[in-house]
């Protein structure tokens, strides 16, 4: 069976990292995958990974932080998109066409109804989750309206995100040496992470400000890179930043407890290492996901003003908070077997 994994975004994290996953999935289970990214997409998850791709058109309409305006121009510009995309599906005879998330959806998902090939799509944002479901199977990704309705609507079934390899199996001690770097980390105190992702957003930079101010005694992480530049000039002194790093699985098998943004497959890679979370909410373009009930007890959510007390809190309720993560961990860690075959079942 050969599939065409069509993605959007510019193939550096984020749905890249969701889709590249859906790959080993679908390859564990025999299934011969191509890739296909937007022309003007660097790649280079893709590229690091020693993956080829083809180059289509994969228009963008803001994902969550889409307008109407946005909506409206990017769909002018899936016309001719979709036309390109049926072309490559015809070229290399798939059996499947698998549309990750926003314009790799909707591309990937009329590409195939014109090529007339089955599909599949990833759905998480506004745009994708009103087309894709009229023309194929879908599965809603956790931050989506869809994912906690009992009765949902035709097309559209609920999956966790699909993790990579060696998460929750991090070393501790791998951590440990590269935090002993930081002439500011002290390996006494207890280490609290704070990240919204591979871009660091001004909210979550506010939260470990405040709380460096509020308190010394932990080691307060920050990762990822600034989303604009300046950023980081205003950054607590006490505050460890690490930049983007490649041993986030290490990281979350040492540290006590994270502070992130109520979004993204970090949350879930957070919930398989065993780990609780406080999430502060609205932090990206003032979206709210309700992650807190998606992952009942495993979660607090906060916002920015009360941040504080809730990571007090989180250490209060510790033991109750990480045996509801212990339960999430599981079904995390099968997402990415179970769904290479459900993605295999359309096509039977």
């Amino acid at each position: 069976m050969k599939a065409l994994i069509v993605i959007t975004g510019r193939g550096l994290g984020g749905d890249s990292v969701i889709a590249y996953n859906i790959i080993e999935g679908l390859e564990a289970k025999g299934v011969q995958c191509e890739i296909a990214l937007d022309e003007s997409a660097p790649g280079l998850l893709f590229k690091k990974k020693g993956r080829t791709w083809h180059k289509i058109k994969i228009p963008q309409a803001g994902g969550h932080a889409a307008t109407k305006a946005s909506s409206v121009k990017a769909a002018f510009k899936m016309l001719t998109a979709t036309f390109k995309a049926r072309s490559l599906i015809k070229k290399l005879d798939v059996d499947i066409v698998v549309g990750v998330i926003g314009g790799g959806a909707i591309v990937g998902s009329v590409g195939a109804k014109l090529a007339g090939k089955p599909g599949v799509s990833i759905i998480s944002t506004p745009l994708d989750s009103k087309i894709c479901p009229k023309l194929n199977q879908c599965y809603a990704l956790p931050e989506m309206k869809y994912f906690l309705p009992e009765h949902l609507p035709k097309n559209i079934n609920h999956t966790l995100y699909p993790l990579s390899e060696g998460v929750g199996n991090g070393n501790p001690d791998i951590a440990l040496e590269k935090l002993k770097e930081s002439p500011k980390f002290d390996e006494n105190k207890k280490t609290i992470l704070f990240s919204s992702g591979s871009s660091i957003f001004k909210g979550i930079i506010k939260g470990a400000n405040n709380f460096a101010k509020f308190s010394d005694e932990y080691n307060i992480l920050l990762v990822g890179l600034p989303l604009k530049e300046g950023y980081l000039d205003d950054l607590d002194e006490n505050v460890i930043y690490l930049g983007y790093i490649d041993w986030m699985s290490h990281l979350l098998t040492y540290i006590d407890l994270a502070v992130l943004t109520d979004d993204g497959v970090l949350l879930e890679e957070t919930l398989a290492s065993k780990l609780p979370i406080v999430t502060l909410t609205k932090v990206k373009w003032g979206r709210y996901h309700n992650m807190a009930g998606v992952f009942k007890g495993a979660i607090i959510e906060s916002d920015l003003d009360s941040l504080n007390d809730n990571i007090f809190r989180a250490f209060d309720e510790f033991d109750e908070l990480k045996k509801n993560a212990v339960k999430y961990a599981k079904e995390s860690l099968e997402t990415k077997s179970n769904l290479a075959q459900k993605i295999i079942d359309v096509v039977k």
